[in-house]
């Protein structure tokens, strides 16, 4: 595979439309990604490629998900879905995006690509293992509205590495770290084993996932001479719409290397605005 070739595979993931191509795109550039050459690079689109289903509404439009039914499950399983189907694309585009701002700061850009090409890969994984089992209930991916939330906070951090950062894995990914183990503990309640053990999974990997963002983001803001904490409370305030929710899942979110004092108003002051 030529260089060029490696950028391609990046490429692939956010111009394929069907979710299980893209998937499985994204899992074939995690095993095929070669070495990188910055001249080859490719600018990834404004928005990946989506399929026709699920139809996009707003969150008040969403179905509810009253875990004592299978219908209600079902809908928590596709929520679920959707949400690892937009992190299969923000993953790709966070490593294909940025790949020269991370180089221009003289940080290991490579680095910076294989390791998102991985967790993209692992989101990937995520959203097949929900998918099959929201066949086992007699549902498909797409059947179901979703909203467009997680690709829309993308994309008002596409012109700077270190919002992304601040804001796909440090605080969209870390609420999946505060809510998931009460989600798992409820599908076990309903009797759902099979569901919550796919929970399992994934919250183990998430704070992964967490912990990755984080270390760059330390990097990333060092590079540029700004101190993490201040750096990250500024940028939530600036970019974020909405403000960081308790209750947080500290022992998660430090198993993931992110301070408390990040996102905790009792643990440091607001954010100048």
């Amino acid at each position: 595979m030529t260089k060029a070739g490696g950028w391609a595979l990046l490429l692939a993931v956010l111009t394929t439309s069907d979710a299980r191509a893209k998937a499985e795109a994204a899992v074939r550039a995690s095993r095929s990604l070669a070495d990188l050459d910055l001249q080859g690079w490719v600018a990834p689109p404004d928005r990946p490629a989506r399929p026709p289903e699920p139809i996009l509404a707003p969150p008040q439009r969403m179905p509810r998900r009253r875990l004592g039914s299978q219908k209600g499950r079902a809908a928590l399983l596709h929520a679920l879905a959707h949400i690892e189907f937009n992190a299969i694309d923000l993953a790709a585009d966070l490593a294909l995006r940025f790949a020269p701002a991370i180089a221009g700061m003289g940080l290991d850009w490579r680095r910076f690509v294989f390791e998102w090409t991985e967790i993209g890969a692992e989101e990937a994984n995520h959203f097949s293992k929900l998918s099959r089992r929201l066949q086992d209930f007699g549902g498909h991916y797409g059947a179901l509205p979703a909203h467009d939330g997680l690709w829309e906070s993308a994309a008002r951090t596409s012109d700077d590495v270190l919002a992304r950062l601040a804001i796909a894995p440090l605080v969209l990914e870390a609420r999946g770290l505060d809510v998931t183990p009460k989600i798992i503990a409820d599908l076990e309640n309903a009797g759902d084993r099979a569901s919550a053990a796919i929970l399992e999974v994934i919250y183990a990997e998430e704070v992964g996932h967490v912990r990755t963002g984080a270390a760059w983001f330390a990097e990333v803001a060092r590079a540029r001479g700004l101190e993490p904490d201040p750096a990250f409370r500024q940028l939530v305030a600036e970019r974020f719409r909405g403000q960081l929710k308790p209750p947080f899942n500290f022992e998660a979110r430090s198993a993931a290397g992110l301070p408390r004092s990040f996102y905790d108003p009792q643990a440091s002051p607001a954010p100048d605005r």
